[in-house]
């Protein structure tokens, strides 16, 4: 079986996925959906300093990087954001993630720190894109261009 040619879809799940929780994050917080943000059970109050703000990062982001468009800089953002909710938020508590119930945090931060490195997998709208934008610009091979002589 030839390992290296599961990549590129093993890439684009792993993006899908992460892009899904984290807009389902999102939505709970700014929508109060799936039973609202975490500490309260509701929707974060309009505004409110860092937590709506870092749930619309989380619902815009995450909804980016789940389609796969302005996916890099979609989850650096996003990676980021949870960098600054694992250091402000859970860290002064305690050091460790297991300790400070920074888990999630930490796992955001570094799945989506993957996902700006790596990109977001041919199984995206930004491999559609650019795809398009290289055809485009590409002369074709089928019509020869005219030669002077």
């Amino acid at each position: 079986m030839n390992v290296s040619r599961l990549g590129g879809p093993t890439l684009s799940l792993f993006r899908i996925v992460i892009g899904l929780l984290f807009t389902l994050h999102g939505l709970s917080s700014v929508f109060g959906l799936f039973g609202g943000n975490p500490m309260t059970g509701k929707a974060v109050p309009l505004g409110t300093w860092p937590g709506w703000w870092a749930a619309l990062i989380q619902l815009i982001c995450g909804a980016l990087v789940l389609a796969g468009l302005f996916t890099r800089p979609a989850a650096l953002l996003a990676s980021g954001s949870m960098a600054y909710a694992y250091f402000v938020v859970h860290q002064p508590d305690d050091l460790l993630p297991l300790r400070n119930g920074g888990e999630l945090a930490a796992l955001f931060c570094w799945s989506f720190l993957l996902v700006a490195a790596l990109g977001s997998g041919p199984w995206a709208l930004d491999a559609l894109l650019f795809k398009r934008r290289a055809d485009a610009s590409a002369p074709s091979m089928a019509e020869p261009s005219p030669v002077n002589a």
